[in-house]
């Protein structure tokens, strides 16, 4: 029972670490492009798959024209 559990917790926590670190994906291309690192990160940690499409998508700040 005591190692049914402690896989339990262990499991939670190694998923929720790589649940973090992907959500930096999205955050720094959108960074990167001179929009906000923050908010693309709480953005993808609610909804990775459309944050990284809009990351992708959207217009590149910096840009000089």
């Amino acid at each position: 029972m005591v190692v049914a559990s402690t896989g339990w917790w262990l499991g939670s926590i190694v998923f929720f670490l790589i649940w973090i670190a992907i959500a930096f994906w999205p955050a720094r291309v959108a960074g990167r492009k001179g929009h906000s690192f923050f908010g693309y990160f709480i953005f993808s940690l609610i909804f990775f798959p459309a944050a990284l499409i809009v990351a992708y998508l959207v217009q590149d700040r910096r840009a000089t024209a």
